[in-house]
């Protein structure tokens, strides 16, 4: 069992739910950044795939798990949206943002049922930032700030690892390898992304972090100008 900010208890069960691959969360569609690096050779095989994973999960990774987190321990998810926005420079990455928000509401208010996903979805039809919504709904399934922030991380790496089996024909288990070998990276990143979000219930927003990659937002607007491309980012 595992005891949400709230002081609900809840299965972990709850995470595998949420964390599973086969979620209808609309994850499958996007590659991360992944197929941009492809074509531009900066990933080519397992290696240089675990340094792009890397890089993406001590930047993009960190910032959305700190984002999820602070929406599982009751931030404003209005003030958290607005702050993704501001850690977000690319458009194309924003539009990719709400547009894997909108669908894992849709998913998230299927299965656990709330007022405040409810009131989320009404205000921001267009989509809520990704790991906002997924923040809510670990704290909507009785889940705390750890369990967000390490789906949010765990999807960080997994995605483009997954997304570049089928764009390289890497081997999986190469692709799994390349996952294993930043578990406790993976937790690290989770547990300072879960102090980050606990501080700014005080503190506000602000004491999110606010890491960048440069490269990944200028990869994403060539990527999204592409007439042909396999995923959506």
């Amino acid at each position: 069992m595992t005891t949400s900010e709230g002081g609900s208890r809840t299965g972990r069960a709850a995470l595998l739910v949420l964390a599973d691959g086969r979620f209808p969360a609309g994850g499958h569609a996007h590659s991360g950044g992944a197929e941009a690096a492809v074509r531009a050779g900066r990933i080519s095989d397992a290696t240089t795939l675990g340094e792009f994973c890397r890089g993406r999960l001590h930047t993009t990774g960190l910032v959305s798990a700190a984002l999820a987190a602070a929406a599982a321990v009751g931030l404003d998810p209005f003030d958290l949206d607005a702050a993704a926005d501001a850690r977000t420079p690319s458009p194309a990455l924003r539009t990719a943002g709400r547009r894997l928000g909108r669908q894992m509401m849709r998913a998230a208010r299927a299965v656990w049922p709330s007022p405040e996903l409810d009131a989320l979805a009404a205000a921001l039809p267009r989509g809520a930032h990704q790991p906002v919504v997924l923040g809510l709904a670990a704290r909507c399934a009785g889940l705390g700030p750890e369990d967000a922030a390490h789906v949010v991380a765990y999807e960080t790496v997994s995605g483009p690892a997954t997304a570049t089996v089928r764009l390289l024909g890497l081997d999986p288990f190469d692709a799994a390898m390349v996952l294993a070998r930043l578990t406790s990276e993976l937790d690290d990143i989770a547990a300072r992304a879960a102090t980050a979000a606990r501080l700014a219930r005080s503190e506000g927003t602000d004491a999110l972090p606010a890491a960048s990659a440069p490269l990944l937002e200028i990869s994403a607007e060539h990527h999204a100008a592409w007439p042909v491309r396999l995923f959506a980012s």
